[in-house]
């Protein structure tokens, strides 16, 4: 049998091969068309057990087929699979874009809102049929029959040329390598740094140290390396992937800029045809905020908040690059190196010290039992079919032993993984004739292996990391809701999902936590309070710069989605350096692309939401803030979030949620707090 086609079990990647694909995709579509022509063709009242149920069965074995395929194309990318999966991509696209615009599917969810049986149905089942009939409008059901056809062609462009852009990112990150054959030349570098340059230079089949653009091998040379000619160079290169500025063995086809300017066309497009003005409006109609306007307004007060700690910190950083470095033109590849020199002499540490408390079996046993305090959970190692040797998969059992979620993580970078850190769904609970559907999440890091029969060793900001997909995986796994569309993620408002991950990323700075999570990789010691007391003094250093950062990235995000027209004489590049002259204090050189690297926008889910990290930063903090009144630690406090946050998944509105948690509406004060933003009296 297909192993994409068996849904009785966990997804078996051992067993997927290319050549199941198509077939697979071919059958389930054909499936689901068929049963859609069923449905549209019964005359009888449509319910939710003679309409809704059998669609949303369908439609989540076609989900997580394509799911497994999708996954397998980010994390064991091969010439063959992304063929095979860029072959099927339109047809699935095509698929949706289809159903989307049925106005007879649109019609019989209509008659299910306005009939008498639908107050019997449940919270969750409301808002399903809400959502529904919202995604209908959104998706071009309404539109006049002749402009269906281009429509759909919208979608299935988006789809190739989003898929594009990920391809080339991951082509032009990969084709890049620095081999330094002198040690000399290493000065500064970390000794386990070295040596994981040195195994990938042997592997390569080269003499000395290869550096990539990959992230646990680029951040080190950035942070620590004296050879001020090697950080501009792996700079450059880093920063001008997969553009028209071609660095070695880079191609001119990886260049994304015509394919920005053509996706950027296409939303706009779309957006007008469903009367919006820009995408940006049509964006914010499932979120939680408003409108473009209140955003906007949103981060411009952030940024005014932020603004002079922000020239505070660079002014620090420039005199003491001047004073203590000799660096008087600072640069932007100067920037990571003299932040950690100005780090570690203001509060004698280095994040290199910090890194030798956080083995990976530590901290991720601390991260478990964080889970068992908060919630009352336990994580246990399990096994299932893999798609990599260091794949784990494990367990999570509540106090009576039952099975509540399972999570495959993968944790360690590898030429075939697309970069960044992200969690997915596997499956999602639900209700089914055979009992409770248990949810599976793949957790997905970009950290170094392991070297030496040693655990991998985490910087502090890796575990952060690691908190915050883990926090993502909870809100799916913990969910107690048993309609699919609502279940665990599903349903929730853009702007709101970051609200569990963002929450656990604050354990991380709690002692009581960190007592549990931290040996020192030789001595075996747990961290010191002193050096703790340093990390907490350091906490924020450069918060300033970090937040007018993020907020730079979110309002070009919203303005390239607003008013800017990729036809006009203004360029993408011209754009976002109008936004930096308004907001930054830093101004990266003119080489610099970030704009083509940026796969949130481009290639992921954040078109016009980039803005939703800094939106549900406020609730996370605010929620947080509870803990933080009642103990960090407070059983009462987590069975609480897990309950009005966590177990509702995306079955009512993120704002109720947080108001049921919080007693109140969210408010600014913590997260400006947490930042060391507050202005002091």
């Amino acid at each position: 049998m297909n192993p994409l086609l068996d849904f009785s079990a966990l997804p078996r990647f051992a067993e997927i091969k290319t050549e199941h694909i198509t077939s697979a995709v071919d059958e389930l579509i054909t499936r689901n068309r068929a049963l859609t022509e069923k449905l549209l063709a019964d005359t009888t009242p449509p319910t939710w057990q003679n309409f809704v149920q059998p669609f949303e069965d369908a439609h989540e074995h076609l989900s997580r087929a394509w799911g497994q395929v999708g996954h397998l194309n980010m994390v064991m990318n091969s010439p063959e699979l992304r063929e095979v999966y860029n072959a099927n991509l339109p047809k699935v696209t095509q698929y949706y874009a289809e159903l989307s615009q049925n106005l007879a599917l649109f019609q019989k969810y209509k008659s299910i809102r306005n009939s008498a049986n639908y107050v019997a149905l449940s919270v969750a089942q409301k808002k399903i049929i809400g959502n529904e009939l919202r995604d209908f409008r959104l998706g071009g059901a309404e539109l006049p029959e002749d402009k269906k056809a281009r429509f759909m062609a919208i979608q299935e462009e988006l789809s190739e040329l989003t898929s594009k852009f990920s391809d080339n990112l991951l082509d032009a990150t990969n084709a890049y390598t620095c081999v330094i054959s002198e040690e000399k030349d290493l000065a500064g570098i970390p000794a386990d740094e070295r040596q994981v340059a040195a195994e990938a230079a042997q592997e390569a089949g080269k003499q000395g140290w290869l550096f990539t653009l990959k992230a646990p091998s680029y951040g080190p040379v950035m942070q620590y390396a004296d050879n001020r000619a090697l950080r501009e160079q792996l700079y450059r290169a880093y920063t001008s992937r997969a553009s028209e500025q071609l660095s070695e063995g880079s191609k001119a086809e990886w260049d994304n800029t015509p394919l920005m300017t053509r996706i950027l066309q296409l939303r706009k497009e779309e957006a007008r045809m469903l009367d919006f003005a820009d995408f940006a409006e049509l964006s914010l109609a499932s979120k939680m905020a408003d409108t473009p306007l209140q955003v906007e307004s949103f981060l411009l007060e952030l940024a005014q908040r932020a603004k002079s700690f922000a020239q505070n910190d660079l002014q620090e950083l420039r005199t003491f690059a001047s004073a203590q470095m000799g660096l008087q033109d600072l640069q932007a590849w100067d920037i990571p190196y003299a932040s950690e020199k100005l780090r570690q002499q203001r509060y004698a540490f280095s994040e290199q010290e910090i890194k030798q408390y956080f083995p990976e079996d530590a901290v991720l046993s601390g991260l478990f039992g964080l889970v068992t305090a908060l919630f009352g959970l336990t994580v246990k190692l399990s096994s299932a079919p893999v798609w990599h040797a260091s794949v784990r998969f494990f367990d999570i059992r509540d106090e009576k032993d039952q099975l509540i979620g399972q999570f495959y993580l993968d944790l360690y970078a590898r030429a075939s993984k697309r970069g960044g850190a992200w969690m997915d769904d596997a499956i999602t609970r639900r209700r089914t004739a055979a009992g409770i559907q248990t949810p599976v999440a793949y957790l997905n890091c970009n950290f170094a292996s392991p070297l030496g029969g040693k655990p991998a060793l985490f910087t502090h900001d890796e575990v952060i990391t690691l908190f915050h997909e883990f926090g993502h995986g909870l809100h799916h796994l913990l969910t107690q809701v048993e309609e699919l569309s609502v279940s665990g993620i599903n349903g929730v408002e853009w702007d709101a999902v970051e609200l569990p991950s963002q929450f656990m990323e604050n354990f991380c700075w709690e002692w009581e936590v960190l007592q549990g999570m931290t040996r020192h990789a030789d001595s075996g010691a747990k961290l010191p309070r002193a050096l703790y007391d340093k990390m907490i003094a350091a906490k924020n250093f450069q918060s300033g710069l970090q937040m007018l950062r993020q907020i730079e990235f979110s309002l070009f995000d919203l303005r390239l989605h607003g008013a800017y027209d990729a036809g006009s004489d203004q360029s993408v590049q011209q754009l976002i350096d109008t936004v930096r002259q308004e907001v930054a204090v830093l101004i990266p050189p003119p080489f610099n692309r970030f704009q083509n690297s940026f796969s949130h926008i481009f290639a992921g889910g954040y078109a016009a939401g980039y803005y939703s990290y800094k939106w549900a930063e406020v609730l996370s903090a605010d929620a947080y803030s509870l803990f933080e009144e009642n103990g960090v630690l407070d059983a009462a406090s987590g069975s609480h979030f897990r309950q009005e946050i966590l177990a509702v998944g995306g079955s009512r509105n993120a704002m109720d949620s947080f108001i049921a948690f919080r007693g109140r509406e969210p408010k600014i004060d913590a997260l400006l707090r947490h930042n060391g933003l507050a202005e002091s009296n």
